[in-house]
């Protein structure tokens, strides 16, 4: 599926569909550049989850956990781990298959840690459509 945003807010919005409809064992892998909008993103699938607090990237905490919604979210930010044992020591697996929601920013970097039940989502630009424009592409797993 391909969606094509011209807003923040629209960013927003697909974020908080996929939120709404989200099961628990949910796994999405964010990937885009640096600035692309992945963040907003987020925002929006949190809020279809019902989650109140205010979410951020975790980039220094690796995974920040926010549990005040009808599932827990669990955001990963593997942007800067250095080895994949990293995902060991932060206990992972738990997060992975629990009963929440995990989305997590970079997955491309731990690609053999990723279920194959994962669902990739990737967030592009096209300047040449406008400095708003964003290209959403969410693969469905079988």
């Amino acid at each position: 599926m391909i969606i094509e945003t011209n807003t923040e807010r629209e960013t927003f919005e697909v974020g908080r569909a996929l939120g709404e409809k989200a099961a628990p064992g949910t796994i999405y892998a964010l990937s885009g550049d640096l600035g692309v909008g992945k963040t907003v993103f987020s925002k929006g699938l949190a809020k279809g989850l019902g989650i109140t607090e205010e979410v951020n990237s975790p980039t220094f905490t690796i995974v920040q956990v926010y549990d005040d919604g009808r599932l827990p979210l669990y955001h990963f930010d593997v942007y800067r781990i250095g080895d994949v044992s990293e995902m060991d020591e932060i206990g992972y697996e738990d997060y992975f298959f629990g009963e929440g929601v995990c989305l997590v920013e970079w997955a491309e970097l731990i690609a053999e840690l990723m279920p194959e039940q994962t669902i990739p989502i990737t967030i592009e630009k096209d300047l040449s459509k406008g400095f708003d424009y964003r290209r959403i592409t969410i693969k469905e797993t079988k």
